[in-house]
């Protein structure tokens, strides 16, 4: 809750508590004409004296709202931390295992090439052949790699190339037993396929380590910005409650002294005033005046 707020329009000058009676009050141009300099003197010297008073109650009520809200802050902030730490171990664990799956997708073409020159490759079941493994596999992951998917579109793609791994799953056990050759093809497509399931296992976990780090998130910069508030309303009441002693001491003189000039060096107020109602020109006739005669 904030303990005062600030007028737009009269600045430093008018600040009050929102609990107190020092409403501002409307006032249209005529009316504002109309005020002596007595009364305005009388009104900002009461608004000074009211700040005077109520000002070290609402700094400590902001103290106190600062005090009560910097722990929740900073455990928000750390929530999120530990939350962001998991999302980046996750993405970190599917990316190196993504990583060693493509080296060995790579290494499983090369035995593929290998082994079909050699003929070791000549009875293909026909399903493998329609499937072409390899190459689906292979613009899956340039896709993954090279384009800028989402979440849901990213899952998407790991779904289709777990279904193209476990489709070739029984031709490749019933390959090795009959081709020792392939031995290395199999052993390397095997790590590859441990390698995508890790990677997907991961890509899972990380999805829901991001939606359990949004909220904290969420909660973080709210908290954030709500002490942000408190700091900076307890700044301005400090601010303004170090110069309440010398403004209260500048209208009391003013009241005391009159508005002409002083000992403290402040310049007549009400000059120009004066000057007009005792026949004088006013200082825009003054000027235009001055800037003729320069130009004669």
């Amino acid at each position: 809750m904030r303990a005062y707020q600030t007028n737009p329009f009269q600045g430093h000058i008018v600040t009050f508590n929102r609990q107190s009676r020092l409403e501002p009050n409307t006032m249209d141009i005529q009316q504002l004409l109309e005020v002596k300099p007595n009364e305005l003197a009388e009104g900002l010297l009461a608004r000074w004296k009211a700040l005077e008073d109520q000002l070290p109650n609402v700094i400590r009520n902001l103290e106190a709202e600062e005090e009560a809200l910097s722990p929740r802050v900073k455990k928000a902030v750390e929530s999120h931390k530990k939350a962001n730490e998991i999302v980046a171990e996750k993405k970190n664990e599917r990316d190196s295992s993504q990583a060693v799956a493509r080296a060995k997708l790579s290494e499983v073409k090369e035995s593929i090439e290998l082994l079909s020159e050699k003929g070791g490759m000549v009875s293909l079941d026909p399903e493998w052949k329609k499937v072409k493994l390899l190459e689906e596999l292979e613009n899956i992951e340039d896709k993954i790699e090279t384009s800028a998917l989402d979440h849901k579109e990213e899952g998407k793609l790991i779904a289709k190339r777990r279904k193209l791994i476990e489709k070739n799953e029984k031709w490749l056990k019933d390959r090795r037993e009959s081709n020792p050759e392939m031995s290395k093809y199999v052993d390397s497509r095997k790590t590859m396929i441990s390698n995508f399931r890790i990677s997907e296992a991961a890509h899972s976990r990380m999805l829901k380590a991001v939606e359990k780090a949004q909220p904290l998130y969420e909660k973080k910069i709210s908290l954030q910005s709500e002490i942000r508030d408190i700091r900076r309303q307890l700044d301005r009441a400090r601010e303004l409650y170090a110069q309440s002693s010398d403004a209260i001491s500048l209208w009391e003189g003013k009241l005391s002294t009159g508005f002409g000039d002083s000992s403290a060096g402040f310049d007549d107020l009400l000059a120009d005033m004066n000057r007009v109602l005792g026949g004088g020109a006013s200082s825009f006739a003054r000027k235009k005046r001055k800037k003729k005669e320069e130009e004669e």
